[in-house]
């Protein structure tokens, strides 16, 4: 198959500037980088070789101007020494790295350097509380299998009295660098060093308790402070009490998702909580006393006379506590709902019947300025 023109692989012109040149190469690199393309790695490696190909020449201001006189030919020895007399081996890692830095973390997949110590991972757990229990906070206590330091070797992974050592293959760099020969010329890849498996050094003696692994499992027994006011998926970060880490690196954080059930009695927004209260028919209309319940206990409240459907009352500092601020207390709404009997004895129909007839005082008062 015929190698396309470079310009049209970078879908640009042949009077773009440096910068053109660059900017279509860090557009079409990040959208076909394999890193980018899971499950379609084959292909987009294809295409991530054929733009890193195109740009390692138009970058080059000597390459391209060969290229531009020249065409392919400039680069596979057929012109006899007219053409471009530089290396033409390019490493689309490298090219890559030069234009993004660490993107994909870090140049392409090299993760380079000596391997130190090195955090653990964060461990994350769920639980479930009562409301009541999210309203006043409460305690946990957890109980969970985690790797912690290996403490004969101090995380080492070695035998007391020896240390690891550095990777002679690839001089404790954790990667191994590989050359192959492919249609665009000699290419390189860099992978985890097959003798040290990517972690740059090699114990010789490994610690018994702990095979070598520097971490061994153990139960841990962790007590989780709920603070008042927590809300459902609010989490809570308890550090280092998650995995602990590579090569005598610190743990990491154990994070807690609580989830809070919910109470029949209350509607939450926030720290305002709602509520609704039913109220007999005769308490609204001659007010009185009525109890409404809080995440306290009930309070009583006394409703005005008249009192209508859909009234609502407000109980300062009855809501939610403010969960960074305990002290700060939200409010409690409570909604009127003004309950009509449904079966009334006969006693009770004559007197609301005696009731409904006999005119209101304004009604008495209207009647008379119509007279």
């Amino acid at each position: 198959m015929a190698e396309r023109d470079y310009y049209e692989v970078l879908g640009i012109n042949k009077g773009a500037s440096d910068d053109d040149i660059r900017k279509a190469y860090r557009g079409l690199a990040k959208q076909h980088h394999p890193d980018a393309n899971l499950g379609k790695e084959k292909e987009a490696e294809e295409k991530f070789k054929e733009i890193s190909k195109a740009y390692s020449v138009l970058s080059d201001s000597e390459k391209r101007a060969s290229y531009d006189r020249f065409g392919h030919q400039a680069f596979d020895g057929s012109m006899g020494g007219a053409g471009y007399s530089g290396n033409m081996d390019f490493n689309m890692h490298d090219i890559f790295s030069s234009v993004f830095g660490d993107f994909f973390g870090g140049g392409g997949g090299r993760r380079g350097g000596d391997r130190g110590p090195s955090r653990g991972p964060d461990v994350q757990v769920q639980i479930q509380v009562t409301f009541q229990e999210a309203v006043v906070g409460t305690e946990r206590e957890l109980s969970l299998n985690l790797h912690d330091k290996c403490t004969t070797c101090n995380g080492s992974g070695a035998k007391p009295g020896t240390y690891p050592e550095s990777c002679k293959h690839c001089g404790g760099r954790g990667e191994e660098v590989v050359t192959q020969q492919t249609m665009f010329g000699r290419m390189q890849s860099v992978r985890p060093c097959a003798v040290c498996r990517g972690e740059g050094r090699i114990i010789k003696t490994p610690c018994q308790t702990c095979s070598g692994q520097g971490k061994v499992k153990a139960n841990k027994k962790i007590i989780v402070s709920i603070p008042k006011g927590i809300d459902n998926g609010q989490s809570i970060r308890i550090p280092e009490k998650g995995e602990a880490g590579e090569r005598g690196g610190p743990p990491g954080d154990l994070r807690v998702l609580v989830y809070v059930k919910a109470d029949t009695r209350f509607r939450r927004d926030g720290v305002t909580l709602f509520t609704e209260i039913s109220v007999d028919m005769i308490r609204a209309t001659l007010g009185g006393t009525i109890k409404i319940p809080t995440p306290y206990g009930e309070t009583d409240y006394d409703i005005k006379p008249g009192t209508q459907p859909g009234t609502v009352v407000t109980l300062k500092n009855k809501g939610m506590p403010n969960v960074h601020n305990p002290n700060r207390v939200g409010d409690l709404e409570a909604n009127i709902k003004v309950v009509i009997p449904i079966k009334l004895t006969v006693k009770q129909e004559e007197l609301l019947r005696e009731f409904n007839d006999e005119p209101t005082p304004a009604e008495k008062k209207r009647f008379g300025k119509k007279k």
